[in-house]
């Protein structure tokens, strides 16, 4: 009898301001090191956990080298300068190994005893990418739930992006989307949206968020608003085709108003001296000027993917091979547990 595959699990967490809750996490982890079977019979463990230090302002840097020379399986990773949850993500994700890239918080909301749940969600729906999705409110207060809620919904219609409404920093992604979004990814592109180009399927698994360590919270308004720009901006081009497409509108309707205009005239229904003449220009100019902005907005879409640096192609293994193929994602049947 063939053995079950064992699924590798890198845990990436980025680090900013971690000093007093990484012992913790990281020793909920440590649960996870040593081969475990996940609810619906997965054989999985925890090979590493990548801690990006982010040039945060208080001593995690310390925790951190504590934390790797007290386990193998620990690996620090370190950023010359801080330069935001995402791009540390990121980092982590290029630094990472196993077949599945799991991210997490460093305030211990997300509980790691979930991954194994969120893994038999991949496998069970064949999934590239599985978001936690909470059965609870947030633990951040109204007003920033109910703007998360509406930046997350606006999103979905900006950039036509179904799963936008799914975002959130705990997740699993298969390993090599991971590090291939890592790697072309461009300066400034929201990570969850690069997730997005290359995942073929996109999933939900409920976990509870636990409540935040007792630190601040690192984000303010500005900072989540900048975040949301960010979402908007590399989501897509949906914007800039819609620019175009009101160009075309208005510039149909100056023609049209241009064409009344000259009958009205012809007609000697215009009381004033030019008064026509002036319209048409202003109507077929600014229709002209709207049409090349549509055109020029066209050109900037295709530049802003390749700038983001959107792929043409990523190149994966055999899926049979890999961590969802049909060799990977039988459970362990009955008796069988008990016969390893």
């Amino acid at each position: 009898m063939s053995a079950a595959r064992e699924h590798t699990l890198s845990v990436v967490v980025p680090v900013y301001r971690g000093a007093t809750t990484l012992d913790e996490l990281v020793r909920e982890i440590a649960a996870l090191v040593a081969p475990f079977h996940t609810p619906d019979g997965h054989l999985a463990r925890v090979t590493e956990v990548v801690l990006v230090h982010d040039c945060g302002p208080d001593d995690s840097d310390v925790v951190i080298r504590r934390l790797a020379a007290a386990h193998d399986w620990v690996r620090p990773v370190w950023l010359s300068r801080n330069y935001g949850q995402h791009a540390a993500t990121m980092a982590g994700m290029a630094s990472s190994g196993g077949d599945w890239v799991a991210t997490l918080d460093e305030d211990r909301q997300h509980d790691p005893a979930d991954l194994g749940a969120m893994l038999d969600r991949a496998i069970a729906q064949r999934a590239d990418l599985v978001y936690a999705a909470p059965t609870n409110k947030a633990p951040h207060g109204l007003f920033r739930n109910v703007t998360s809620w509406g930046a997350k919904t606006s999103l979905r219609w900006i950039t036509g992006d179904r799963a936008a409404s799914s975002f959130n920093s705990y997740r699993l992604v298969l390993g090599e989307i991971a590090r291939s979004v890592a790697a072309y990814a461009g300066s400034g592109v929201y990570l969850d949206i690069a997730l997005g180009w290359v995942a073929r399927r996109v999933a939900t698994c409920p976990v509870s968020l636990r409540a935040e360590a007792d630190r601040p919270s690192g984000y303010r308004l500005g900072t989540l608003l900048s975040h949301y720009r960010r979402m908007v901006v590399t989501g897509g081009t949906r914007l800039l085709r819609l620019v175009s497409l009101v160009g075309i509108l208005l510039a149909v309707l100056g023609f049209a108003g241009a064409v009344a205009i000259v009958w009205t005239r012809i007609e000697g229904n215009v009381p004033v001296q030019g008064w026509a003449s002036m319209m048409v220009v202003t109507l077929i100019a600014s229709g002209f000027v709207l049409v090349s902005l549509g055109v020029v907005a066209e050109y900037v879409g295709v530049a802003v993917n390749m700038a983001m640096g959107r792929p043409l192609y990523v190149i994966v293994r055999d899926p049979e091979e890999g961590p969802l193929g049909s060799g990977g994602v039988a459970p362990l049947r009955a008796g069988e547990e008990a016969a390893r």
